[in-house]
């Protein structure tokens, strides 16, 4: 089906990424990662603002006691509400980069990695607390891309786009993944960023695709939402109802980009989001 989009924001970012939407700002966060900046918009008003970043930026979340937590070049590190930085957990590795990133139930920051070439195995996972532990989970990634929790955060979903595979993980008590599966394959150009819904359904953004993909948690594709732009990175649902889901957009490495590639696009009243965690640090 064609998705009764709208422009939320109009802009040429040239990697969208990374929307996230901030219960408490009233407001979605997202990212142009090779544009090193983090965007604001509240939607009730209009107001946005734009925050530029030393570095390369894969993701920025809200964290619980204000601010936010980024997913840079060299490592994660944490904005202040003052706009003060430190680093969480510095690694620089040359070569290599942030990139997404979510906040599980347990307030933790699940960060991806990727290099630059994105070479098979040269990315990774990590779980971060709040208080700068980190522990790799997934060492062998190539992109490392969406990650989302179902409801009762008893199944983790994570993708590496080259496999072309949204795979789903079984959490232990620990909060640590455990038996790796295929949820679904994608034929549709790669798998980038996804959400969870109310109903357990994961809504998978196709870079190359030109579409949203939604499936079941049985994997079976149920809903596809038909794009004007070649790379959807990424959807996140927002509002003050979590009804309209947002999509985050890029425009690089193509020839000839559609007008809105880039820009933050909105599909009004698409499905029912859970509440995202804010990071506890």
């Amino acid at each position: 089906m064609t998705a009764a989009y709208e422009l939320a924001v109009r802009e040429e970012a040239a990697l969208g990424e990374g929307p996230t939407w901030d219960a408490d700002g009233g407001r979605l966060i997202w990212v142009d990662i090779l544009g090193s900046r983090v965007h604001t918009y509240d939607p009730a008003t209009g107001h946005r603002t734009v925050l530029t970043t030393e570095q390369h930026v894969g993701a920025a979340k809200p964290r619980a006691g204000g601010g936010l937590v980024l997913n840079l070049r060299d490592g994660v590190g944490l904005r202040e509400a003052d706009g003060t930085f430190r680093w969480l957990h510095h690694e620089p590795v040359p070569g290599r980069r942030g990139n997404d990133a979510a906040v599980a139930p347990d307030g933790s920051l699940w960060a991806g990695t990727m290099r630059y070439d994105e070479a098979p195995g040269g990315g990774t996972l990590s779980r971060i607390t709040g208080g700068g532990a980190v522990r790799t989970v997934l060492d062998d990634v190539a992109v490392s891309n969406g990650t989302g929790w179902s409801p009762d955060g008893r199944l983790m979903y994570h993708i590496d786009s080259p496999t072309r595979r949204v795979d789903v993980f079984d959490v232990g008590d620990d909060g640590l993944p455990a038996g790796r599966r295929a949820l679904a394959h994608v034929d549709r150009g790669f798998p980038d960023g996804l959400t969870v819904d109310a109903d357990g359904c994961v809504w998978v953004a196709l870079w190359d695709g030109g579409a949203i993909h939604r499936y079941t948690p049985s994997g079976d594709l149920d809903r596809v939402l038909e794009l004007p732009v070649k790379r959807p990175t990424a959807c996140a649902f927002g509002g003050a109802d979590l009804a309209d889901l947002y999509i985050t957009t890029a425009r690089t490495g193509l020839d000839a980009p559609h007008p809105l590639s880039g820009s933050l696009l909105v599909v009004p009243g698409a499905g029912k989001g859970l509440v995202q965690p804010a990071f506890a640090g």
